[in-house]
């Protein structure tokens, strides 16, 4: 009995990055397949501007998502930036899909799907606000904060409630009719009910932003070092994020004027905001991602090199020597495989001299420190010169160091 219970905690711990790991694959998985939908969507339906919007935006939500959601997946952040970039390009599927359907004459069939899934963009824009609240840990010490998310977990349920009724009510009848984006008349130009529900939760949601704002400019104003540049890039991009968004916002009707022109390429600036977390995340070396960013483009650039290199010597084998191509092919398999671990190690050591200067600074100093270990034979200065190596490679807090003396 007891070494069953001692094994179940152990089946538990290594369940949970797995299923972590799992469910940011199932997410990154979505919003790939979601982008890759949306190009020849948006040029069937001639929604070329329409399209590029969320490339923008969930691009780079979609790249820190991953990103964090793999390496902290305890951290909220990374998830509410995968959620956020696969509603903005189901959205997007969505608007051109139900564009092709009912007004271009395609007669597609789940076109009413296709309309809700159109009605995501908004709670996914929206969810924005939370991430500027969360960064960078995604925890809230205070109480105060912790109420203010409350407030917004429930002005946002309950906006998801009225848009779910608007929606279904717009779907439920006979003649449906779509706007020229895409989406449903009744729901993105409002009227009756559902209009007086949206004029106090619009500002509500602006409030909100302003004090999520706030509690970071607090932050900034009490911290130093990293975790104050970290603020300064949120803070700036999260400036930039909301004042484009109302400017969007209240330019989006009207007649076509310059000031709706720029409105609507003011939408272009909510990518401020991931783009400015991604580069606290990457610059200062937030969650240790800059160890996986190497890895990413150490791997990407030696997969580059051995393809080219490969192709380059079946075509010379083939065409040139007049080789017969099974045997060029196996030559140039062998010859690639031969190189793979060379090539690696230089790639990664010059990306890691840009990226990750922090592991190649260490491998430096353990290299020079193993060179002067060779000749060196006072025991005394070897303990010094080896607890100066390891303060300057690993900066540890502490250090010990424990001679056995054997008579």
């Amino acid at each position: 009995m007891t070494g069953t219970a001692a094994a179940a905690p152990g089946r538990a711990g290594r369940a949970g990055p797995a299923s972590a790991a799992t469910w940011a694959a199932a997410l990154g998985g979505l919003v790939a397949v979601s982008a890759v939908a949306m190009i020849p969507l948006s040029v069937l339906s001639g929604q070329y501007f329409n399209g590029a919007v969320p490339l923008v935006i969930g691009g780079p939500c979609a790249v820190v998502g991953i990103l964090v959601a793999r390496r902290q997946p305890r951290n909220p952040i990374g998830w509410l930036f995968l959620v956020i970039a696969a509603c903005l390009f189901l959205a997007t599927d969505g608007g051109d899909y139900a564009l092709l359907t009912y007004r271009l004459g395609h007669h597609l069939p789940l076109g009413r799907l296709a309309l809700a899934l159109d009605e995501t963009w908004g709670p996914g824009i929206v969810l924005l606000l939370v991430v500027i609240l969360l960064f960078p840990d995604g925890a809230l010490p205070s109480r105060l904060w912790r109420w203010a998310l409350g407030v917004y977990c429930v002005v946002y349920a309950f906006w998801l409630a009225t848009l779910a009724v608007a929606t279904a009510e717009a779907l439920i009848g006979h003649s449906v009719h779509v706007n020229a984006n895409g989406g449903l008349v009744g729901v993105d130009n409002p009227a009756g009910w559902y209009e007086q529900v949206q004029s106090p939760v619009i500002p509500l949601f602006l409030a909100l932003s302003l004090c999520f704002i706030l509690r970071q400019v607090l932050s900034w104003w009490r911290s130093s070092g990293e975790r104050r540049q970290q603020l300064k890039w949120l803070a700036s991009g999260a400036v930039v994020a909301v004042v484009c968004a109302f400017l969007a916002g209240s330019a989006s009707s009207g007649p076509a004027t310059l000031l709706k022109v720029l409105g609507a390429f003011a939408w272009f600036g909510l990518a401020a905001l991931p783009v400015a977390i991604g580069v606290g995340i990457l610059k200062y070396r937030l969650y240790d991602i800059d160890r996986i960013v190497s890895r990413t483009l150490a791997y990407t650039i030696v997969t580059g090199l051995l393809v080219g290199v490969y192709a380059g010597l079946v075509l010379l084998a083939t065409h040139v020597l007049s080789f017969r191509t099974p045997v060029a092919v196996a030559a140039s398999t062998l010859a690639a495989a031969a190189l793979f671990s060379p090539v690696r190690g230089r790639v990664q050591r010059a990306v890691d001299r840009r990226f990750n200067r922090a592991r190649y600074d260490a491998d430096q100093t353990i290299a020079a420190f193993a060179a002067r270990l060779k000749d060196a034979v006072d025991l005394e200065s070897v303990e010094t010169d080896l607890a100066s190596v390891v303060h300057q490679a690993l900066e540890p807090t502490h250090l010990s160091v424990w001679i056995s003396q054997r008579g």
